[in-house]
């Protein structure tokens, strides 16, 4: 295993390094801010392109099935739940303020006796505590009463309910979240047996490939959407580990820490964000993300995480191109930790860390993602 960089400079060069680099502690991601139903066998149907041979086009059997979303929905939906919270929000807002106009508008009040008097009288009124009541969504991973969900869903709550598709509610706990990927897992006591929902291999999905989403929109329990994986690895700044599913499934507000399933009721995603003002860009976690930390939280609360001691930045193919280099590939380090592992394998300010840990980084934000991902310790 080795970390592969190249040296940036007047007269670059190109080399790897066989030193060890040993993952150090450099930040504890403590959380407090996601067999087949349908045959594999393919049909393949002949396409005719203008101007050139014909071309066979690999069609999924379960695709010519015209209830396809009926009976998969039948098969994973009990598996889904509803999640409401209710949090206390200390000093949630002055008395008084309580009462004044939208910002829009002009305070006749304010105006007639000016701002000096206002808060002269009213600037120390008490505040009050009031309750802030929230809903998401969730799935049900084992036997135990394990759901995962997305952290803010239940951060900072003094009650969870949740309630399955049977209607049957229950009061759950929380077994441990990870703010930096917006995971949590909480558990529920039940003396039946839980439906269970099977996860999935994000990394296998495809671009195009159907997806279907189950939550609780607005408090609409167990609302099906379908929809199609738009990209993958999409960054939209939520965390230091983004690395998103694009789905045009339809996704609102309730739907978050719900899942998101392949066509062969696998989970996939944790669906978690949208674009407010846009129509049809939803965003999911890889479900691949949450089965690296789940045993973590469930040991421990939390997830430990490795650094090697570096800042990066993105290379461009400008920045590539003025130091000589053909494509612009790679995590550029911007400054390197003094004592960390990377200094000590005599990584400089300048390099591009091009593979890490035998995985080749095509671009900055692989590297963060791979090292989060690395056991501490571990020599690479």
């Amino acid at each position: 295993m080795s970390l592969d960089q190249k040296r940036l400079g007047p007269n670059s060069r190109r080399y790897g390094t066989a030193s060890l680099v040993a993952v150090c502690l450099v930040g504890l991601g403590v959380g407090l801010l996601l067999a087949s139903f349908f045959p594999a066998k393919s049909l393949s149907s002949p396409v005719q392109l203008v101007g050139a041979k014909k071309t066979d086009v690999a069609v999924p059997a379960s695709s010519l099935a015209p209830n396809v979303f009926v009976e998969l929905t039948k098969r994973v939906k009990p598996g889904v739940v509803n999640i409401s919270t209710k949090k206390v929000v200390k000093g949630g807002g002055r008395v008084f303020r309580q009462f004044t106009p939208p910002s829009r508008e002009r305070d006749p009040f304010r105006d007639f006796f000016g701002e000096e008097f206002f808060n002269r009288f009213f600037g120390d009124a008490p505040q009050r505590d009031f309750v802030q009541r929230s809903l998401g969504s969730g799935f049900i991973v084992d036997r135990e009463g394990h759901i995962i969900t997305n952290n803010h869903v239940i951060e900072g709550a003094s009650e969870i309910h949740v309630r399955l598709s049977t209607e049957k509610e229950y009061e759950a706990e929380i077994v441990g979240r990870d703010s930096k990927t917006d995971i949590a897992l909480i558990k529920i006591k039940a003396w039946n047996d839980l439906p269970v929902v099977e996860l999935g291999d994000s990394d296998r999905l495809e671009i195009g490939e159907w997806v279907m989403a189950i939550g609780n929109p607005f408090g609409l329990s167990h609302t099906v959407t379908v929809g199609i994986v738009s990209a993958k690895g999409r960054v939209i700044g939520s965390g230091p580990y983004d690395d998103f599913i694009q789905t045009d499934a339809s996704i609102n507000p309730g739907n978050s820490g719900g899942p998101l399933f392949n066509i062969h009721g696998e989970v996939v995603g944790i669906n978690t964000a949208i674009v407010a003002t846009g129509q049809g860009i939803g965003f999911a976690i890889p479900i691949n993300v949450a089965k690296e930390i789940i045993p973590q939280l469930k040991k421990q609360g939390k997830v430990t995480r490795g650094g090697i001691g570096v800042y990066v930045q993105k290379m461009t193919p400008e920045l590539a191109k003025s130091f000589g280099l053909e494509k612009g590939e790679g995590a550029l380090v911007a400054d390197v930790i003094p004592g960390g592992a990377a200094e000590a394998a005599g990584i400089r300010r300048g390099d591009v860390i091009t593979r890490f840990d035998g995985k080749e980084i095509h671009e900055m934000n692989e590297l963060p993602r791979l090292v989060a991902a690395t056991a501490v310790g571990k020599e690479v």
